[in-house]
C-alpha cells in the first residue's frame, strides 16, 4: 500500500515501509497528446510511485518558447511537429542549446472533424469536402499557425489541395469561413465549440476525432501529412507565420528532454515507458499512428538507456 507524507519541505511516498522521495516530472506537450499521455502518466505512476508526473499542454510552439523565452522548468518537451524542437530548442546563434536530439514517436493525419449538426454534414465526403466547406454560413474552427503545428499544416494541406483537386481557389474559399475569431491558440480548446454546434467543421488530426467519436474526413494520402512516402510532395505545400514559412512534412510527434533537466533520470524512465509495449498500446488506441521503432536525431547524443530502443533517423 502506498502513503504520501511531507518532511519539511520535501514530499516522499510510502511503499512497502519504505520512505523515498517524491520527484515531479514537467512534461510539457502539444495539446492533442493530453488524452493518451495523462493515461501514460497514471499508468507510469503505478509502476514508479514516487515519480509524479505534472503535465502542461498547448501549442507546441508555445511549450517550447515557455523553455525558451519564459525559461519555465520543464524535463520533457512533446510536439506535433517534431521539426519545432530543432528550431526552438537546439542552439542557434546566441541562443544556448537546450536540447541536442529529439526521438519521433507517433504519426499522425491532419483532418476535419464534424458532428451530425455540421451544415453539410449529411452530403460532405473525401470528394466534394472542400465545396461543402466553401458554402456560405459554414463556421470553421482551427489553431493559430503562429502557436501550434496543426494550425500550419491544415494550411499547408489547404496549399497542397489547391494542386490535387485542380482547384486554385480551394484554400482561399475555405478560410473564409475559418477566420481569426474562430482560431485559438490550439485545436482542442475549440473542441467543446464543435460539441455545442458553435463551429461546423474543426481543422484537427485524426487521432482527435477518434478519442472524442466525432465524424471525419479520411483526406487522399498525397494530402493529409501522413504517408513519408509522399514527403517530396507535403514540400510544396508552404504556409506563412510570424516565426517564417513552414513548409509542409509529414507528421511525426517528437520529444526531447531537456539538457540539465532537474530530474533527468526519471525522464529517461518516462521516455522508456512512453516508447514501451504499455505506451505503444495506448498511443494506438488513440488513434494515433504507432511506428514499428521509434526514430532517433542525433541519436549518438540520445541517453543509453533510450538509444536500445530507437532507430536511426533517415538522412538525420
Amino acid at each position: 500500500m502506498k502513503k504520501m507524507l511531507v518532511t519539511g519541505a520535501a514530499l516522499f511516498v510510502l511503499c512497502s515501509g519504505q520512505a523515498m522521495a517524491m520527484t515531479n516530472l514537467r512534461v510539457l506537450a502539444a495539446g492533442t497528446l493530453a488524452l493518451p499521455f495523462r493515461q501514460i502518466d497514471a499508468e507510469f505512476h503505478r509502476q514508479y510511485p514516487n515519480i509524479q508526473v505534472e503535465p502542461v499542454f498547448g501549442g507546441s510552439v508555445k511549450m517550447a518558447k515557455m523553455v525558451t523565452e519564459l525559461h519555465e522548468p520543464a524535463d520533457i518537451v512533446a510536439s506535433a511537429d517534431y521539426s519545432v524542437i530543432p528550431k526552438y530548442l537546439y542552439a542557434h546563434g546566441t541562443s544556448p542549446a537546450y536540447a541536442n536530439w529529439y526521438i519521433g514517436f507517433v504519426g499522425n493525419e491532419i483532418t476535419f472533424t464534424y458532428t451530425p449538426k455540421s451544415k453539410g454534414a449529411s452530403k460532405i465526403n473525401a470528394s466534394n469536402w472542400y465545396k461543402v466547406m466553401a458554402e456560405p454560413g459554414v463556421e470553421i474552427g482551427r489553431s493559430s499557425p503562429n502557436t501550434d503545428p496543426s494550425g500550419y499544416q491544415i494550411i499547408q494541406m489547404l496549399n497542397l489541395a489547391n494542386s490535387y483537386y485542380h482547384d486554385p481557389k480551394l484554400e482561399q474559399s475555405v478560410l473564409a469561413n475559418a477566420p481569426q475569431s474562430n482560431m485559438r491558440d490550439t485545436e482542442t480548446d475549440l473542441i467543446s465549440a464543435l460539441q455545442v454546434g458553435q463551429i461546423d467543421y474543426l481543422a484537427i488530426y485524426r487521432s482527435d476525432a477518434i478519442q472524442h467519436h466525432f465524424e471525419y474526413l479520411h483526406l487522399p494520402d498525397q494530402i493529409n501529412l501522413s504517408n513519408a512516402r509522399y514527403s517530396a510532395n507535403y514540400a510544396k505545400g508552404k504556409a506563412v507565420t510570424k516565426n517564417g514559412v513552414v513548409t509542409g512534412r509529414p507528421i511525426i510527434y517528437a520529444l526531447t528532454i531537456i539538457k540539465g533537466a532537474a530530474h533527468t533520470p526519471a525522464a529517461e524512465k518516462y521516455v522508456a515507458f512512453l516508447l514501451g509495449p504499455k505506451g505503444r498500446k495506448i498511443m494506438k488506441q488513440d488513434g494515433f499512428i504507432v511506428m514499428n521503432r521509434a526514430y532517433a536525431a542525433n541519436r549518438q547524443h540520445v541517453p543509453q538507456p533510450l538509444q536500445k530502443l530507437t532507430q536511426a533517423w533517415p538522412g538525420k
